[in-house]
């Protein structure tokens, strides 16, 4: 129902011309779904764009090939040489896409009802009633809670995930004969991604779609998918079903990719990388690369015991965070949202404590509580000896030295205005760690080395980075006045898995190097347990379960942290197999789904 032939697509830059895509070719049947994998830049997002012929002109344009589309309506068509009038016809209505960021998809002045009954009115000749009964069936359809009252709520009003099944709900308002999902679940939590991925599989039985799914993670891809081609700076490197590409991957750059993601069963000292692999001769297997990293278990044990034998150097005692919920004009408080109860830990010397949980479970207010970036309710925090709860604000701001922070998202925790070597030499000087600009400048410059970015990087701002380098520059700024202790916060959520891994590889390095303090907080169970020796699951503000990483994998407690782990993408070629035999039954009986 969908084949592309040869397809290039290229942008006129200040740099020069780009070849963003070139010879792209791969077939797509009815009812079948086709993964689309590779790093960002590889081509996987103007590949889709180019199907629905939303690249921006200039300066991009199709610069060859073909889009052939057995269009329900139109019959056989090239989407590459139809007239603009009946490619419009067919978006949103024969071909939909549901694309990366929701927040940015949704229109934030209208109410989520209001945006899909205008997609119905654009392509079906219904009256506003009958639209507006069809998006509230939608709303169900896609579980949504109280659907009435979501199609009254405002995008800024939902959580991610209820975002992204309104925009499930726009792309198959038409019932398209073809949905491309573009990193669909790359925000969300582990848990609500397993969902997305059910919900969508569901729909495409249940519709007869055709379902093309872009990510950057192989481990999703492997849920969800029935064909594979892995993109590499816009050519395809491999094409061939899931279950051989998991199981005999050809090229370099795709057994990089298996196996950079944490494995959950075995424990490593680091990750593989894609260098690792595009080095190494093309015999280089994906299990020799993860055996010649793992650690064994009396190594793991030793660890936990010298760790064990010291003084903690931060102390948490029953802290607490409660937010006040108030109403009326003079804002009376009703109530108060507990977002952080009765927590307490330690962390030793040279340690990683992960803390792990879905949005909202309180883990990232736990870190910025510990720092006093928020100022806790109760209990209190020792580091170093000194109770950091109590400390006035000059005391403080000197202990912050050795009390340092890396945000989710180093472009918004960058200061745009500023250089690099602004950023990074501004707390040296006013710590006093280097006495002259001169001085600054060369130890921002070795800095920036010891993170992997170069010298004249130093001149640069921030938005002319990818996002692992804007990461890297971030990890160069907290190192830049020598702390102890880092609170890592979502620190490599939105990056490549390829990425992700040379991050990872960097703060153990740095941790080895300084004898560096982490807590790392994440929703992503395989990453926590990769980084931390030790792990705290958090609910609801409270710790559910707490222990050694490894012990927690192998036999989890807790109902919630049974439930994470289970929501995991893990790879394996079992867990695939049993995923195929899934949307099997999916497509056998659509109507009851499973």
């Amino acid at each position: 129902m969908l084949e592309v032939r040869n397809l290039s697509v290229g942008f006129e830059t200040r740099a020069g011309y780009i070849h963003a895509v070139e010879g792209v070719s791969f077939s797509l049947k009815k009812g079948q779904t086709l993964g689309i994998v590779g790093e960002s830049g590889s081509g996987k997002s103007v590949s889709s764009l180019a199907i629905m012929r939303l690249i921006p002109t200039p300066p991009g344009r199709i610069t060859a090939g073909e889009i052939w589309f057995d269009s329900p309506s139109l019959g056989q068509v090239d989407l590459v040489r139809l007239p603009e009038k009946q490619m419009r016809h067919l978006r949103g209505n024969e071909i939909a896409m549901i694309f990366q960021e929701p927040m940015t998809s949704l229109n934030p002045v209208f109410t989520c009802g209001e945006q899909v009954v205008e997609a119905i009115r654009l392509h079906q000749k219904v009256s506003s009633r009958e639209a507006k009964t069809r998006a509230i069936a939608l709303f169900e359809e896609v579980k949504l809670p109280n659907p009435t009252r979501i199609f009254d709520a405002y995008p800024h009003q939902l959580s991610g995930g209820q975002k992204q099944r309104v925009m499930i709900a726009m792309a198959i308002s038409c019932e398209p004969a073809l949905l491309i999902a573009d990193e669909p679940t790359t925000a969300l939590d582990v848990t609500v991604q397993k969902t997305i991925l059910d919900l969508l599989m569901e729909l495409q039985a249940r519709h007869g779609m055709s379902l093309i799914f872009i990510s950057h993670d192989l481990g999703v891809i492997g849920e969800i998918c029935d064909e594979v081609m892995v993109m590499y700076k816009g050519k395809v490197v491999e094409q061939g079903s899931v279950l051989d590409i998991f199981n005999h991957p050809k090229d370099a750059y795709t057994k990089g990719l298996i196996a950079c993601r944490p494995p959950l069963d075995r424990r490593l000292h680091r990750l593989p990388t894609l260098t690792d692999f595009l080095k190494a001769p093309d015999k280089l297997t994906v299990e020799e690369a993860l055996q010649a990293e793992t650690l064994t278990e009396k190594v793991y044990q030793e660890r936990q015991q010298k760790l064990a034998q010291q003084t903690p150097l931060l102390r948490v005692e029953n802290l607490q965070v409660y937010f006040p919920v108030t109403k009326g004009v003079l804002g009376r408080v009703v109530d108060y949202v507990k977002a952080v109860d009765e927590v307490s830990f330690h962390v030793y010397p040279g340690e990683t404590v992960g803390l792990v949980g879905e949005s909202g479970s309180g883990k990232t207010t736990t870190g910025r509580a510990i720092l006093r970036l928020i100022e806790p309710t109760s209990g209190r925090v020792y580091f170093m000896g000194q109770e950091v709860t109590s400390l006035p604000t000059e005391a403080l701001r000197k202990l912050r030295r050795h009390m340092q922070i890396i945000f989710q998202d180093p472009y918004s925790s960058l200061n745009p205005r500023l250089t690099v070597g602004t950023a990074i030499t501004e707390p040296l000087l006013y710590h006093r760690i280097a006495t002259t600009p001169a001085q600054a400048k060369e130890k921002a410059i070795a800095l920036l080395e010891k993170v992997g970015l170069e010298p004249d990087h130093f001149y640069r701002y921030p938005h002319e980075f990818s996002g692992g380098q804007r990461q890297r520059i971030a990890i160069a700024r907290a190192l830049a006045v020598e702390p102890t202790f880092i609170v890592c916060d979502e620190s490599v959520s939105a990056l490549d898995v390829s990425v992700q891994a040379q991050v990872l590889n960097l703060l153990l390095d740095l941790q080895e190097q300084y004898g560096l303090s982490y807590i790392f907080i994440s929703h992503d169970l395989s990453v926590v347990k990769f980084m931390s020796d030790r792990l705290l699951v958090m609910n609801a503000g409270k710790v559910v379960e707490s222990g050694y990483s490894e012990d927690i994998y192998r036999a989890p407690q807790h109902p919630y942290t049974q439930k994470l782990i289970e929501a995991i993408p893990k790879g394996r070629l079992q867990d695939i197999e049993a995923a195929l035999k899934r949307r099997e039954r999916y497509r056998r009986a659509p109507l009851l789904g499973s």
